[in-house]
């Protein structure tokens, strides 16, 4: 996959896909903040001075990763939930069973009772 999710890379169409990357997102993210940490107690423990340019490297590395499994959580809330595809295989199914008339006589329903606050 492209890391590059700000830079014209394209977005996993598929929930699990997006939950699969955000997975090894974070795990690239945690481990870049105990690569940090880590350097940081070597260089106490040294009463040296940091690496300035491996420091910004790092945190340059990180602020990517952290951008990018942000874009992907908004890009998630997009993508329809096991819920909803549910609902659309249902209508798909029971579609088949009506001709258009009774087809048009259930959509009423379901708006009838929309409106009326049945449907939760």
């Amino acid at each position: 996959m492209d890391d590059r999710i700000g830079q014209g890379a394209t977005l996993p169409a598929a929930r699990e896909a997006c939950l699969a990357r955000l997975a090894e997102l974070h795990d690239q993210i945690a481990a870049i903040k105990a690569e940090i940490a880590t350097a940081d107690l070597d260089r106490q423990s040294r009463r040296g001075k940091a690496d300035a340019r491996w420091f910004h490297r790092a945190k340059t590395a990180l602020r990517h990763k952290q951008r990018e499994a942000a874009e992907l959580s908004v890009h998630l809330s997009t993508l329809p939930g096991r819920k909803d595809a549910l609902k659309d295989k249902l209508i798909e199914v029971a579609r088949g069973d009506y001709d258009a008339a009774g087809w048009s006589r259930v959509m009423d329903e379901a708006h009838r009772r929309l409106q009326a606050g049945e449907v939760r």
